[in-house]
C-alpha cells in the first residue's frame, strides 16, 4: 500500500570523519584515564539558549512498534479481523478510553497528551524507522549501513549534553538497559548517539540489569592503577603541554583534553553519581511499585539520575530488534502477559513520583517506538506487522498540555484523518520544551552547518 502521508527523503552528504585523541590520551604511554566515559564536554559555541519549560528528559522507547491499535487507540466498532482481543477502559481523560490492560496509564492520562496521527515513510527496516524516531531526520536508502555513524543527526539527549550540559558532576546523558541491534547479531540501532556533535556527546551506556542484586556500573569504577592523585598529575601534563603547544590547533585539542579529563574525574569520584545509581537504596515497595524486571528497575533507576541532574535518559526496551514489541506473532499473549504490564507499572510509578517529588512539571517524558502495527491482524500467527503510515507517540510533563489528544486516525486505525505528524514535529516540540532552538545553526568537528530539526515544527497545540 502506497503511504498517503510519506515524509520525502531528505539526507545529507555523508563524510566520515574522525578527530583521533588516541595520539594524545597515549601521553606517557598509558591512557588518560584507561576508560571511556563521553558526552562530557560542554559546548563552546552554542546558540543563545530559549526560555525553557523543562529541565530534563525521559525518553522510553518501545523497541520494534509497540500496536496503537491494541493500547491507546483502540477501534472497538471495527471489524473482526481489525478490533482485536481487548477491551477498552474509560481513563481520566474523558472520552478517551485505553487498554483494558493499562489502568496505570488510565489513571495517568489526565497529565499526557496522546499524538494519534504520527506517520513516517520508513517501514521495513527497524534501524531506518527507530533513527527517524529519535532524530526527526530521514537517514536515506535501506540498503547502506545501519550502524551509528559520525555525520548522523543526533539524539535529543545528546543535543542536551552539548547545549544545556548537566550542572552537577554526573553524565549528562545516559542510555539503558541495552544497546538495541539491528538483529541478534546485527550493529547497535542509529539514533541514540552524538553524531556529527561528536562522540563526546554519545551517552553513557549502562547495560547492565538493574533488577539483579549485584547491580553495579563499571564504567564509573577508576581501574586500579590509577588514583585521584595519578588523575591529577595527568591533567597537569596537558595543561604543560598547552602551554607548549604552536599553534591554535594544539592549543584547542590540548584544552579539550584538559577539559575532558577534568570532567572525567569529577563524575568518576563523585558522590552524587555514585548515589543516583545506586538503586539498591530505594525501599522494596518502591521498587515493587516500578515492578522488578529489568524495565522497570531501569525506569526507577532514570527518575533517580534525573533527580541527581542528568538532563537525558533514553531507556530501550530490547536487546535487538526482532525482540519485545515486534509483535508479528503473538501480538495479544505477548501484550497481556508482559508488555503491557510492565510498561503500566513502570509508566505509571514514574509519573506519580515525579509528581508527588514537585518534577513532573520540569521532566519532559516521551513514549516512542519504530512504528505502529497494521489494522489487519496475521491470522496466521496471531500478530500484528509493521505499520508507519498511521501510530500514536504520548508525551507528558515539561510543558506538555495535560489531558490532551492532537490528531486522529481513519475508523481503522490505518492513516491520519487529522493533523498528520512527522517524527521531526514532535521533535520540534521536545527541543522547544528543552529550551533548545532546533533551527539554529549548529557545526560539525570539520566546521559544516547542521539544524537539529530542518523539516519539522514545534506543535503550538500540545504545548501548555
Amino acid at each position: 500500500m502506497t503511504p498517503r502521508f510519506a515524509q520525502p527523503n531528505h539526507h545529507s552528504h555523508r563524510t566520515r570523519f574522525h578527530l583521533n585523541r588516541r595520539h594524545f590520551l597515549r601521553i606517557g604511554g598509558t591512557g588518560l584515564m584507561g576508560i571511556s566515559l563521553p558526552g562530557l564536554l560542554a559546548a563552546a559555541d552554542s546558540p543563545t539558549a530559549l526560555p525553557a519549560r523543562a529541565d530534563s528528559l525521559i525518553v522510553l522507547f518501545l523497541n520494534g512498534g509497540p500496536s496503537h491499535l491494541d493500547m491507546w487507540d483502540m477501534k472497538p466498532e471495527g471489524s473482526a479481523d481489525s478490533r482485536g482481543q481487548f477491551q477498552p477502559i474509560a481513563s481520566t481523560l474523558p472520552g478517551v478510553p485505553v487498554c483494558e490492560h493499562l489502568p496505570q496509564l488510565a489513571r495517568q492520562m489526565k497529565h499526557c497528551t496522546l499524538i494519534r496521527s504520527m506517520h513516517h515513510s520508513v517501514n521495513n527496516a527497524h534501524a531506518l524507522a527507530v533513527y527517524t524516531a529519535m532524530t526527526g531526520h530521514d537517514r536515506g536508502d535501506a540498503n547502506r549501513i545501519v550502524g551509528q555513524a559520525d555525520d548522523d543527526h543526533p539524539a535529543p539527549g545528546a543535543a542536551l549534553a552539548k547545549l544545556r550540559p548537566a550542572t552537577s558532576h554526573i553524565p549528562p546523558y545516559v542510555c539503558l538497559p541495552y544497546k538495541t541491534k539491528e538483529g541478534a547479531a546485527g550493529p547497535p540501532q542509529p539514533g541514540f548517539f552524538g553524531g556529527w556533535l561528536g562522540r563526546d556527546y554519545d551517552p553513557l551506556w549502562v547495560l547492565k540489569d538493574p533488577n539483579a542484586a549485584d547491580f553495579s556500573v563499571p564504567e564509573l569504577t577508576l581501574p586500579g592503577d590509577v588514583d585521584g592523585q595519578r588523575l591529577t598529575a595527568r591533567g597537569q601534563l596537558l595543561v604543560d603541554l598547552n602551554a607548549r603547544a604552536l599553534d591554535v590547533q594544539q592549543r584547542h585539542s590540548f584544552a579539550t583534553l584538559h577539559r575532558f579529563q577534568e570532567q572525567a574525574a569529577e563524575i568518576l569520584t563523585s558522590p552524587v553519581t555514585r548515589r543516583a545509581f545506586r538503586i539498591q537504596d530505594e525501599d522494596d515497595a518502591t521498587r515493587d511499585r516500578y515492578g522488578r524486571n529489568i524495565y522497570g528497575q531501569s525506569v526507577l533507576l532514570a527518575r533517580r539520575l534525573i533527580e541527581a541532574g542528568t538532563r537525558a535518559v533514553t531507556l530501550s526496551w530490547a536487546p535487538d530488534a526482532n525482540a519485545t514489541w515486534d509483535t508479528h506473532s503473538g501480538n495479544f499473549t505477548k501484550l497481556k502477559e508482559t508488555l503491557l504490564p510492565q510498561f503500566d507499572m513502570a509508566f505509571g510509578s514514574l509519573l506519580d513520583d515525579l509528581q508527588q517529588r514537585g518534577r513532573l512539571d520540569r521532566t519532559l517524558i516521551a513514549v516512542l517506538g519504530d512504528f505502529g502495527r497494521t489494522p489487519k491482524i496475521n491470522n496466521n500467527n496471531a500478530g500484528r506487522d509493521h505499520w508507519n503510515y498511521c501510530y500514536t507517540v504520548l508525551l507528558a510533563g515539561g510543558g506538555i498540555r495535560p489531558g490532551f489528544v492532537y490528531g486522529a486516525s481513519d475508523k481503522s486505525g490505518a492513516f491520519p484523518k487529522e493533523n498528520p505528524t512527522t517524527p521531526a514535529d514532535v521533535l520540534a516540540t521536545m527541543y522547544r520544551l528543552l529550551g533548545i532552538d532546533y533551527r539554529a545553526a549548529l557545526y560539525d568537528r570539520v566546521g559544516r552547518p547542521h539544524q537539529l530539526v530542518k523539516l519539522g515544527n514545534a506543535i503550538d497545540a500540545v504545548i501548555s
